[in-house]
């Protein structure tokens, strides 16, 4: 048997790292995603967007982390032994991310991906790249490098 191809994951699937913010599943390209952390104290930096929380030193570079729920204009949570920073690499960048918690894994074929729905102009959906579909679950799939290279973000590098 050819060890190369796996029917499992046929060759046009692409791999999504799952994470919650609140009752929502969102999923991110896993070949982004360096590592996961829990959640630690970070110092804070004056005179930056509420949605970014501080910054963490991680072996030797200066990682801004940013809170997903204010970023997304969600209701603020308490940060409790499930939150996690999700460290991701994106147009040369290493930002960490604060979500509720992380799932799974899950491969996704092109015919389980669908466009991200239009809404009008007062919905902001810059951010999503689409919408995964598994069995009975709705992924939520964020476009990471709209999220990094956005405006409002021209102040971490």
């Amino acid at each position: 048997m050819n060890q190369e191809s796996s029917p499992l994951l046929p060759s046009h699937t692409n791999e999504y790292l799952t994470f919650t913010l609140g009752r929502e599943e969102y999923g991110m390209p896993i070949l982004n995603v360096q590592e996961i952390r829990g959640y630690d104290a970070v110092t804070r930096l004056v005179d930056t967007p509420e949605f970014i929380k501080g910054i963490v030193r991680l072996r030797g570079l200066i990682v801004p982390i940013i809170d997903m729920r204010i970023k997304f204009n969600l209701a603020k949570v308490e940060y409790n032994d499930l939150t996690v920073v999700i460290i991701i690499g994106v147009a040369g960048r290493i930002v960490g991310i604060a979500v509720d918690g992380v799932s799974d894994v899950i491969a996704l074929g092109a015919t389980q991906i669908k466009p991200a729905p239009e809404f009008d102009s007062s919905i902001d959906t810059n951010y999503v790249t689409g919408v995964g579909i598994v069995e009975d679950r709705i992924l939520i799939l964020v476009d990471l490098e709209e999220l990094v290279m956005s405006r409002d973000m021209e102040l971490v590098n």
